[in-house]
Formats: C-alpha cells, structure tokens, sequence
C-alpha cells in the first residue's frame, strides 16, 4: 500500500497524463492494418476520400466503399454531397483528392488551371426525360415550344443534350424556357406544374414517373447512345503521390460496376442508406428496364470525350477548345474485369 500522499499524488497526475495521451492519439481510428497468413500485423491500410452525389450514375462509389471493408487494398470511404459546385470547392481546396462529377463541369475546371485529370466514367445513360403526365400532347421535344424545361445546370451533359435535340429537331434555343434546378426539387416542381418538363439523371426522374405526376418522353440511351453524364475525377497531385491508390480505386469501380450488373436489386439495398433514399426507388431505377442505366464500357475514348469538349465549346461552357489527351489519363485501367467480392446480410 502506497502511503505516501505526495508519491499518490504523483502516481495520479502520470495516469491521468496516460489516459489524456490515449485520448489525443485516438489509436482505435487509426488506419486499418492487412496481416499475414501467421497473423502478423504489416503496414497500415492507405485510406481515401472518394466524392459523390446520391444519384445512380454514381453508384459505384457507395458500392466500392462497402467492397473495400473487407479487401486487403486501399480503403474507400464515400463522401456524400448535395451538390457539384460543393465537390468543386472541395477539391479546389485540397480537401478532396477524387470524385465524381458531371464530365463538362471537369473538362471547366481543368480550362481554369485546376490540375485534375478523368481517370474512368461512372456509368452510361442514366438519364431521362420528363414531361407532366397531363400534357397528353407532347410526343417529342418540339411540343413543348413554349413551356418551361428544367436542366440541373448549364454544365451538366443533360444541357448538351437537349441542345442536340432541338438541333435535330429544328428547335430554336429560344423556343424553350430554360431553368436551372437542383434535381431534388425537379419532381415536386412538375407536380406543381411550375415546369412543364425536365432532363436529370436518376432516380429523380423516375420519382415523378412512380408518383404519377411525370411520364418519360426519352431516355437518354434514345437520344444518344452509350450516354456519358459522370466522370471519376482524380488529382495530378494524388496521381504523382499515390498511384497506387488510383489503380485501385479505379480497379474498384471497374468491379463494382460489374458487380451491380449482375445483382441490381442487391446494388439497390446497398446503396440505399448511403443515397439516404428509399430501396424501392432505387430498385426500380436499376430494372425498369434494365438497361435504364449501365455500369460496363467505363472506359473514356478518345473521340467521345472531345466531342462533348466540342459540345460544351459551343455551348459557350468552355472559352477555348479543349485537348482530350491533356485531361484522360488511362494508365490505371484495368484489362481484367471481374464482379467485386460483395456478401450482403439476407
């Protein structure tokens, strides 16, 4: 038995140093360690941020986060955001290091200086046409002359888009009142009848088509096949410092995507509580039809990306002409494809 107070005293100030030193360092939130088969503990896990919004062409993001749990290779963690301007201002101030975005915000945000490069795609189509279900008229685009269009912003493919089909559909840019919405408010804006139609990606379209306020007047893949909205955006700086992390991220949605091909309602579960929406909306996105959005062919070409570079020239988003190879970079593609390890609970 310790009598002495001055040496309890002592004994209690170097324990209470202990437990304030425990605290600060936080050892259980250190990165996660792999082993070896001996059980051995190696070097800790590299861990990153990955940027997206709660939309299926970024689906993979949630579903490489889940996979990466439980694989031997970098950890993923999935970054939920509200909106893109957001996710540009993250990365613009190093706070963010990938993501997914809409492809001409990218290509903008390298005409400014920003030194991002697209690594893959997100998805193909995805996207869909609404127009309110009373409009019992509207056939095809020229029937709206006059009446308002919602677009979620001027950098979003979904404007170039619907550029190309007035263009083919002998419509002047005038003939249609264009706003700009956040997606979430598209469907409640078209019950209200304060627009008459809208362009997004999913599932904000298909909320309306379940509601019944909205019916589909097309479907991306319509219009233009093999859609491209969203891009994997990655850093030079990540790039230059962890190329490693970039093959296996890239690696990682490659396999998620295949993955969610093959099992499109257990995607749906999965990613509801990340997209904090409901199952049976996502479930309907990913099967009616099937190919309502696909996740294979994520690969960028070349004559593809220039042309929405192009697009997005004349449209007036972009102020000079844009070189497609300064922006892709292909290096951490995978040739081999195979469907990410997933086991979900029954």
């Amino acid at each position: 038995m310790i009598r002495s107070p001055l040496v309890r005293w002592s004994l209690s100030a170097l324990l209470l140093v202990v437990v304030l030193g425990v605290l600060r360092t936080k050892p259980w939130e250190r990165a996660e360690t792999t082993a070896t088969p001996a059980g051995i503990a190696v070097s800790p896990r590299e861990t990153l941020a990955v940027g997206f919004l709660p939309v299926t062409c970024h689906l993979t993001c949630p579903v490489t986060d889940f996979a990466s749990k439980t694989s031997p290779s970098t950890r993923f963690q999935s970054q939920r955001f509200a909106d893109f301007p957001t996710v540009v201002e993250t990365m613009k101030s190093g706070r963010l290091q990938a993501s997914f975005m809409i492809a001409p915000l990218a290509m903008k945000m390298r005409e400014q200086g920003v030194k991002v490069k697209i690594a893959y795609l997100g998805h193909r189509d995805g996207s869909t046409v609404m127009v309110r279900s009373d409009l019992t008229g509207i056939r095809s685009l020229k029937d709206l002359r006059g009446r308002t269009f919602a677009l979620p912003s001027k950098y979003s493919n979904q404007n170039l888009v619907i550029r190309k089909l007035m263009k083919d559909e002998g419509l002047d840019p005038k003939d249609l009142r264009f706003v700009e919405l956040p997606p979430p408010d598209m469907p409640g804006a078209l019950a209200s009848k304060a627009i008459d139609g809208y362009f997004v990606g999913e599932p904000h379209a298909a909320r309306a088509e379940l509601d019944g306020s909205g019916r589909i007047l097309y479907h991306a893949k319509d219009i233009w096949p093999h859609f491209i909205s969203c891009v994997l955006v990655v850093t030079e700086k990540l790039i230059d410092e962890r190329p490693g992390v970039v093959k296996d991220l890239v690696r990682g949605i490659a396999e998620s995507g295949e993955w969610a091909e093959g099992h499109r309602l257990e995607a749906a579960k999965l990613v509801s509580p990340y997209f904090r929406q409901d199952e049976k909306l996502l479930r309907y996105v990913l099967t009616q039809p099937p190919d309502r959005v696909s996740y294979r062919m994520l690969t960028p070409a070349d004559d593809e990306m220039q042309l929405i570079a192009d697009m997005a020239l004349e449209a007036g988003i972009l102020d000079r002409r844009l070189d497609i190879r300064d922006l892709v970079d292909r290096r951490f593609i995978p040739t081999d494809i195979r469907p990410a390890a997933i086991a979900l609970q029954p």
